[in-house]
Parts: structure tokens; C-alpha cells; sequence
């Protein structure tokens, strides 16, 4: 059973790395999910300290990755139709995957901001802020995943 469990952990691990990358995978939550089933092994000595404290960062991070690329938008100068656009890009995005969830937060953006001065300087610099929201959520999620790779590789082999 344990070389079931991780087999499946190192699947699970494997696949959340994708996942933040790909976004129509829970990148974080499939690492956290092996990294959890790895921790009922008998190699599994991981504190339940560690445990927690990935599973909080987890769920933090999932919450941010949806909500960063809208908060950048605004940041980057979005009105309140560019973030509407934004958030809406998500959405739609979402229905064509993977591909739709990078452009559609873009598009959204600036077809909100065009609606909404018609600059097209103004629409790009606030698309640009959904993109960067994007990259700064693909990259925490990176960083989550291979943290709970590391405490993998630590504990079954350190």
C-alpha cells in the first residue's frame, strides 16, 4: 500500500507542478493533496506543523491567483470597466482553456478600458497589469509546489 501511496504522491506532485502552469489544473492543491498522502507512508515524517502551515499557503494562494491578475489591472491603472474586463476575461477564459485563461484577463482589460475612454495607451498599460498579476500568481504557485517537492525529497530521502 505504501508504494501505491507514493506512487500516487509523486503523481500528484508531479501534476500540481503542471497544474501552475496549466492553469485548468489546481497546481497547488494536487501538490498539497500528495504531499499529504505521502505523509501516511511510513516514510511520510513530515510535522503536522509543516502540514498545516503548506495547506493555509495553499489555500491563500489559490485565492490570490484569481484575484492578482484584477488587483494589478487596477494597479497598472484600470477603471472599474477595465477590472470588470479583467475579471470577465478570466471567466470566459476559463471555457478555453488553457491558452483562454492567459488572454482572456488581458482582452477583458483592454476591451474595458477601450469601452471606457477609448485610449488605447491607457487600455494596454492596464492590460499589462492583468498579465503581470498573472505571471506574479504562476510564479507563487511555482515556488508552493516545489516548496512541497522539497519536503518530499527531504523526507524520503534525508
Amino acid at each position: 500500500m505504501d508504494i501505491f501511496l507514493i506512487t500516487l504522491s509523486i503523481t500528484l506532485l508531479l501534476s500540481g507542478i503542471i497544474g501552475c502552469i496549466v492553469p485548468i489544473l489546481p497546481g497547488p492543491s494536487l501538490s498539497f493533496i500528495g504531499l499529504l498522502l505521502f505523509h501516511f507512508t511510513r516514510w511520510g515524517g513530515l510535522s503536522v506543523n509543516i502540514l498545516i502551515w503548506l495547506g493555509v499557503v495553499t489555500a491563500i494562494i489559490t485565492v490570490i491567483d484569481y484575484v492578482l491578475p484584477i488587483w494589478t489591472t487596477k494597479k497598472f491603472g484600470g477603471t472599474k470597466r477595465g477590472v470588470l474586463g479583467a475579471a470577465l476575461g478570466l471567466i470566459v477564459g476559463l471555457f478555453f482553456a488553457p491558452l483562454g485563461i492567459i488572454i482572456g484577463p488581458f482582452l477583458g482589460a483592454f476591451i474595458g478600458e477601450m469601452t471606457a475612454n477609448n485610449n488605447s495607451d491607457q487600455a494596454f498599460r492596464s492590460a499589462i497589469g492583468s498579465f503581470v498579476g498573472l505571471l506574479f500568481g504562476t510564479v507563487a504557485k511555482l515556488t508552493v509546489s516545489f516548496v512541497m517537492v522539497y519536503y518530499f525529497v527531504k523526507t524520503l530521502f534525508g
